[in-house]
């Protein structure tokens, strides 16, 4: 049985494009593989704490060398570590924030990312398929004014695809504030098929994934 870490950052709730496409890759996932585990972690709702001294050092340390505060610190940090090393697919949630992810992502992934585990020659989780939903309100496409002002897609292929070694596949509907910005009204039918894209491309990735991993 598959289990899967579902991990959304967006903070607009029920109006969020990113947190309505995890859900359809979710939903798509869970009646595929009504078997397998889905564990949820809401970083908008309950997020995780920054990265702290202790935490950083405690990743370079031997276990049993580990100061108290050390241990402490690195407790969260080896539950998310295992977390992810014992799933066999994630999917995120990535929003596009003042053109970066939420910090809230990038707490997670500042816990993570630890040098002679997941990455650094060690790659605990390499080949690990990772879906990446990330949403934007505008169009960062080839031919666009913000073309190559995206820094997420490139960010997270160099953070999850070649430090982590991980198989990470991107999902990206586009113009997602044309409908509520009436200079972009021109825009909003294809602000309508970027997301209903988005959203067929999730139910794919789910069920190709659903298949890869039962065989």
């Amino acid at each position: 049985m598959a289990t899967l870490l579902h991990i959304d950052s967006s903070l607009n709730g029920e109006q969020s494009v990113s947190r309505a496409v995890t859900a359809s890759f979710r939903k798509t996932w869970e009646e595929q593989h009504p078997e397998g585990t889905v564990i949820y972690r809401d970083l908008s709702a309950a997020p995780l704490p920054h990265l702290t001294a202790e935490a950083h050092t405690a990743g370079f340390v031997a276990p049993e060398d580990r100061t108290p505060e050390q241990r402490a610190a690195f407790a969260i940090r080896e539950e998310l570590l295992g977390e992810l090393e014992s799933v066999d697919a994630v999917l995120i949630g990535a929003p596009m924030y003042n053109w970066s992810i939420p910090s809230t992502l990038k707490t997670w992934l500042d816990n993570i990312v630890l040098v002679g585990r997941t990455a650094g020659g060690a790659e605990s989780v390499a080949g690990k398929p990772i879906t990446v939903v990330t949403s934007r309100g505008g169009s960062y496409a080839p031919g666009t004014p913000n073309e190559g002002r995206d820094y997420i897609e490139p960010y997270l292929q160099f953070v999850l695809g070649e430090q982590l070694k991980a198989d990470v596949h991107f999902i990206v509907p586009e113009l997602t504030l044309a409908p509520v910005t009436p200079s972009m009204a021109a825009l909003v039918d294809k602000a309508h098929a970027s997301r209903a894209q988005a959203h067929e491309d999730a139910e794919a990735r789910a069920k190709a994934l659903v298949t890869q991993l039962a065989a």
